[in-house]
C-alpha cells in the first residue's frame, strides 16, 4: 500500500489502534487514518486492549482518556507492563482544556494528547510524526526474541500453549487437559475495578503455574486458564484437578490491601476421546466446566455424545448431505434498518426436504445434526452456499450482507478458520458482507473458544452477532468480551402486549449495546404493535414476518421497506 504516510521510505502501513467508547468519534477517527493509507482498529471497551494489541502490534495507540470502567491512564500503565509494548506511543484524545490536566496525562505514560475536536490534518500529521520516530527508535534498537511466556505471569503464551496441545495429540502418548475458572469475575471487576482485578488474575495466574508445576499453564481469556498434563488417565485427571481446585481456593490472594480467597471451577477431558485437533480439546473442556459450574465439588469431566445416532432424520440428514443430493437448500428473511435505507441483508435460514416431499425447518433436523456429529458438515455447507451467492450478488453489482449461524462444534475444528478465509477468497467476498451469528446460550459455554476465533477472523474484516439474547450476568459479560459488531434480541422481546419487566429489559439491553458500538436487532415481530414497543425501545434492525417470511427469493425491496 502507498500514500502520505509513506513519504520517509516505509512501505509498511502504519498500524493505529483507536481506544474510544463514543462509536461516532472512533468511526471518523478510523475513516481519516484509513484514507491517508493507514491501517486503523477500534476498540471500544477496557477488556479487549490488551487482546487487540497483541494481535493488532499496532504502533501508536490512540486513547480517550475516560474510558467507562477505567481509564486512558489506567489502560496506558497495564499497556507499558508489557514489555513488547514499552516503547509504543500512546497519544491521549481529550477535550479537557486544563493546561495542569494535560500535564497529569503526560506524566501518566502518554506520549502527546490531542484536543477534541480535532481536525482532519491535525490528526494524521500527529499519528504520522510520532509513528516514524516510534520506528526509527525500533530501528535502531536490537529486535526482541520472540517468547513463548507471557511477560507478566510468566506462563505460557495462548498460540504456544494451543501447539504444545496439538502436537501431544499428534503424539497419542495420553494425558489430558484442565480448563480452570476463576469464580465471581464479573463481580470482582466490579468491586475492584478493571485494573485491580487485572492486578488479581495475573496473580492468580502466577500461583497456578506454581501449583502445576511441570505441565504447560497459559490464560485464556478473562477468567480461565488451561492447563495440558502430560500422561495420566482420568482417575490421575481427577485428583488433579482437586489438588489445583484446593490449591487455588485456600490460597490468600492480596486486592489493594485487602486478603481475598477465589474459588475456582474445572472442566478436564483425556485425550482418549479421539480429538482430533487442539480446538476440539478446548470445546471439550469448555463443556465440562459449564456442567462445573453447576457440580458442588466444582469438578466435571467430559463425557462424550453418543457419534452413533440413527433415526429417520439422522438418514435423512446423511443423504441430504450426500455429493449430488439437492434435498438442503436457503431460505432468506430480511433484516430491514427501522430508520430506512436500502442496504441489502438478510438472515439465512436452512431448510430440508424429506423423502415424503415435505420440508423441514431448521429446528427439526439441527439437534439431531449436533447429536449425530453432523453441524461440522452442515455447517460448511451452508457457508459455502452463503459465500456463492456473495459472489454472485458482487458479481452482479448488487451487494449485500448475510447473517449466518455457525455451530461451536464447526468453529471447534482447527481447520475450519484457514479453511473459511480460503473460501472468502476463493469466492472473492468482500469480509464484511458475511456477519456469523453465535447463539447466546453457545456462546456461553464456549465463549473461550469463540474468542479465540473471532480473534483471526476479525482482523479479515469478518463481522459476528450475538443472537437469541436475554440479559444476564454471563449474557452482559459476553458483549465486552467477544468483539460483535450485532445484537439480536431473544424473540421474547417480540411479545403483543409487551409486560413491563420484558421492556425495561430491553430497552436496558439496547442502551448497553449502543454504549458499545453494537446495532441491535428484533427478532421474530410478527405484530405491528411489538414493531412499535421495538422502535420506541431504540431498536436498530427488525426482522421477522410483519416485514417478511423467510422465503427463496432475494428481490425484497429494502429501500421502500417501511415498518
Amino acid at each position: 500500500m502507498s500514500g502520505p504516510q509513506n513519504d520517509a521510505g516505509d512501505a509498511t502501513p502504519f498500524r493505529v489502534l483507536i481506544v474510544e467508547d463514543d462509536r461516532s468519534q472512533a468511526v471518523f477517527a478510523e475513516a481519516i487514518l484509513r484514507g491517508a493509507g493507514m491501517q486503523a482498529e477500534a476498540v471500544a471497551v477496557p477488556e479487549r486492549v490488551m487482546e487487540a494489541m497483541e494481535r493488532f502490534d499496532p504502533d501508536l495507540v490512540l486513547m480517550d482518556l475516560h474510558i467507562p470502567g477505567s481509564s486512558g491512564t489506567a489502560l496506558t500503565a497495564q499497556i507499558r507492563e508489557h514489555p513488547r509494548f514499552e516503547h509504543t506511543p500512546v497519544v491521549f484524545l481529550t477535550g479537557d482544556q486544563d493546561p495542569e490536566r494535560q500535564v497529569e496525562v503526560l506524566e501518566h505514560g502518554g506520549d502527546d494528547y490531542i484536543l477534541k475536536p480535532v481536525r482532519p490534518r491535525h490528526l494524521i500529521a500527529a499519528v504520522q510524526s510520532r509513528v516514524k520516530r516510534a520506528r526509527a527508535l525500533a530501528a535502531s534498537r536490537q529486535a526482541p526474541v520472540e517468547s513463548d511466556r507471557h511477560p507478566v505471569t510468566g506462563l505460557h503464551t495462548r498460540p504456544a500453549l494451543m501447539k504444545a496441545l496439538a502436537a501431544q495429540l499428534a503424539q497419542g502418548k495420553g494425558g489430558g487437559a484442565l480448563l480452570v475458572e476463576m469464580g465471581n469475575a464479573a463481580a470482582l471487576r466490579k468491586h475492584y475495578g478493571f485494573a485491580a482485578f487485572e492486578a488479581l488474575i495475573n496473580d492468580a495466574g502466577r500461583y497456578l503455574g506454581t501449583l502445576a508445576r511441570e505441565h504447560i499453564t497459559a490464560r485464556l481469556s478473562d477468567n480461565a486458564f488451561m492447563v495440558v498434563v502430560r500422561g495420566g488417565d482420568r482417575t490421575a485427571l481427577d485428583s488433579y484437578a482437586r489438588s489445583l481446585r484446593d490449591g487455588v481456593g485456600y490460597h490468600d490472594f492480596d486486592v489493594e490491601g485487602e486478603t481475598l480467597r477465589l474459588r475456582c471451577t474445572l472442566g478436564y477431558t483425556t485425550f482418549e476421546h479421539g480429538f482430533t485437533d487442539a480446538g476440539e480439546v478446548l470445546a471439550a473442556c469448555e463443556d465440562a466446566a459449564r456442567e462445573a459450574q453447576a457440580s458442588p465439588i466444582g469438578i466435571a469431566a467430559y463425557v462424550p455424545t453418543n457419534a452413533v445416532v440413527t433415526g429417520d432424520v439422522a438418514d435423512e440428514l446423511r443423504a441430504a448431505l450426500a455429493p449430488g443430493s439437492d434435498r438442503l437448500y436457503l431460505a432468506f428473511q430480511p433484516v430491514v434498518a427501522v430508520a430506512g435505507g436500502d442496504d441489502a441483508q438478510f438472515q439465512v435460514l436452512v431448510r430440508m426436504h424429506g423423502p415424503d416431499g415435505n420440508v423441514r425447518k431448521a429446528a427439526e433436523f439441527l439437534p439431531t445434526a449436533q447429536a449425530a456429529g453432523l453441524m461440522p458438515q452442515l455447517d460448511r455447507w451452508v457457508m459455502e452456499q452463503a459465500l456463492m451467492l456473495l459472489q454472485k450478488r458482487r458479481a452482479e453489482s448488487r451487494p449485500m450482507r448475510l447473517f449466518v449461524s455457525q455451530s461451536p462444534s464447526t468453529l471447534a475444528q482447527d481447520s475450519y478458520v484457514g479453511w473459511l478465509l480460503e473460501a472468502l477468497e476463493r469466492y472473492n467476498v468482500d469480509p464484511p458482507s458475511l456477519v456469523i451469528d453465535l447463539r447466546l446460550h453457545d456462546a456461553i459455554v464456549h465463549v473461550v473458544l469463540l474468542h479465540q476465533f473471532c480473534e483471526q477472523l476479525v482482523p479479515a474484516g469478518v463481522q459476528f452477532c450475538l443472537s437469541q439474547f436475554r440479559r444476564g450476568e454471563d449474557a452482559i459479560q459476553l458483549l465486552q468480551e467477544l468483539p460483535l459488531g450485532y445484537l439480536r434480541l431473544s424473540a421474547d422481546f417480540a411479545q403483543a402486549p409487551l409486560p413491563q419487566d420484558l421492556h425495561d429489559e430491553m430497552r436496558d439491553v439496547i442502551e448497553r449495546a449502543h454504549r458499545l458500538g453494537l446495532q441491535v436487532i428484533g427478532q421474530a415481530v410478527e405484530d405491528p404493535q411489538a414493531a412499535a414497543a421495538l422502535w420506541v425501545g431504540g431498536i436498530d434492525f427488525i426482522q421477522g414476518n410483519l416485514v417478511q417470511g423467510p422465503d427463496q427469493a432475494l428481490d425484497f425491496d429494502f429501500r421502500s421497506a417501511t415498518l
